[in-house]
């Protein structure tokens, strides 16, 4: 049976509706988001880290909620774009919104498709949800799932943290995800890392890309 965690039921539940609700940003405004919290927008990040790839590879989003990261990379060019989220309402809004991008209702640790299908596959704020003891089990279906790239966008931290997420504990993580990556698989090199300050406190969030060698 597929692994139901704590932080799982949260998010498929009406813990994942809201958050799915007070997120749903046009494309334009949450590139201004990203300006205003770090003076550059998230196109000019994609374009930065993976602008020069080919348009016609695999690219898989785990944890993809309305589209958003997806609708970019389409923006760009990219046509072969898939996404897997845990809750169900999040996977309507993201199908009414984009149209020839394959969206699935899904978990991070049992990822439904095939060893290497994706030549490309990211997160974007979603290992900072998975506890501690569970970040391996989703790192490995992310690393089986991709033939070649590891793409992320998470909070970054030196070293495991846990941040009192609306008032709740157990459900957020800061950490160094790159480092976690290389440390788990030998033939993971890192591509690019680039750390972002916020303009407005002290936190850091990182942007990585990593490479399975010889590909």
């Amino acid at each position: 049976m597929p692994k139901v965690t704590e932080q799982m039921k949260k998010w498929m539940g009406e813990f994942g509706k809201e958050y799915t609700d007070r997120n749903a940003l046009t494309l334009d405004k949450m590139d201004e988001l990203y300006r205003k919290n770090y003076r550059i927008t998230r196109t000019q990040l994609n374009n930065l880290f993976i602008g020069e790839l080919d348009r016609a590879i695999k690219i898989l989003e785990v944890g993809s909620n309305i589209g958003n990261q997806l609708l970019l990379l389409q923006k760009m060019g990219f046509k072969n774009l898939y996404g897997i989220e845990i809750n169900s309402y999040a996977v309507e809004i993201s199908k009414s919104r984009t149209k020839n991008i394959n969206i699935i209702q899904g978990s991070a640790f049992d990822i439904p498709l095939k060893d290497e299908y994706f030549d490309l596959v990211f997160t974007s704020g979603l290992l900072i949800h998975i506890a501690p003891s569970d970040i391996k089990i989703v790192m490995q279906e992310i690393y089986r799932c991709t033939k070649e790239y590891i793409w992320g966008f998470e909070y970054y931290a030196d070293k495991y943290t846990e941040i009192v997420y609306r008032g709740k504990r157990n459900l957020l993580w800061k950490a160094n995800f790159p480092r976690l990556y290389l440390d788990l698989f030998d033939d993971l090199e890192l591509v690019k890392e680039k750390r972002l300050e916020y303009l407005n406190d002290n936190n850091i969030d990182v942007m990585f890309l990593l490479k399975k060698r010889g590909k």
